[in-house]
C-alpha cells in the first residue's frame, strides 16, 4: 500500500477527522476567552486592586541598556484565561452528560434474548436445589 492510500484511508476515519474540528474549534474558543479575560475581566479587577494592567507586572533583574525582567503579570494573565477555560469546559462536560443521563433513562431497555432468559431460568432451578 502506498502512503498517499494509508495517509488517505487514515484521514478518512470518522475520529481522526472529530479531533481535528476540536482542536480547530478549541483554538478559537481560546482566543475568545484571552479576549474576554484581557478585555473583560482584567480591567475591573485591576481598577479593584489600584488599577493596575495586570501585562505591566514585572521584576526587573538587571540595570542597564537591557534589563532581565520576570513579567509575572503575563503569567497571572494566562492562569486567568486557564481558569474561565476550565471553568467553561467544566460547565460544558456536565451539560453534555446531563443530557445523555436523560436520553439514556428516556430509552427503552434493550429486550433479553431468549437464550438468556432460559438460561437464567435454569440457573435459578439449580440453586433451588439442597
Amino acid at each position: 500500500m502506498s502512503i498517499a492510500n494509508e495517509f488517505k484511508a487514515f484521514i478518512s476515519r470518522g475520529n481522526v477527522i472529530d479531533m481535528a474540528v476540536g482542536v480547530i474549534i478549541g483554538a478559537a474558543f481560546g482566543k475568545i476567552v484571552d479576549s474576554f479575560v484581557k478585555d473583560v475581566v482584567t480591567p475591573p479587577l485591576g481598577f479593584l486592586i489600584g488599577r493596575v494592567d495586570f501585562t505591566d507586572l514585572k521584576i526587573s533583574l538587571g540595570i542597564g541598556s537591557t534589563p532581565v525582567t520576570i513579567n509575572y503579570g503575563v503569567f497571572l494573565q494566562t492562569c486567568f484565561n486557564f481558569m474561565i477555560i476550565a471553568a467553561a469546559v467544566f460547565l460544558l462536560v456536565k451539560l453534555v452528560a446531563k443530557i445523555t443521563r436523560k436520553a439514556a433513562a428516556a430509552t427503552p431497555p434493550a429486550p433479553i434474548p431468549a437464550d438468556v432468559v432460559l438460561l437464567t431460568e435454569i440457573r435459578d432451578e439449580l440453586r433451588k436445589r439442597p
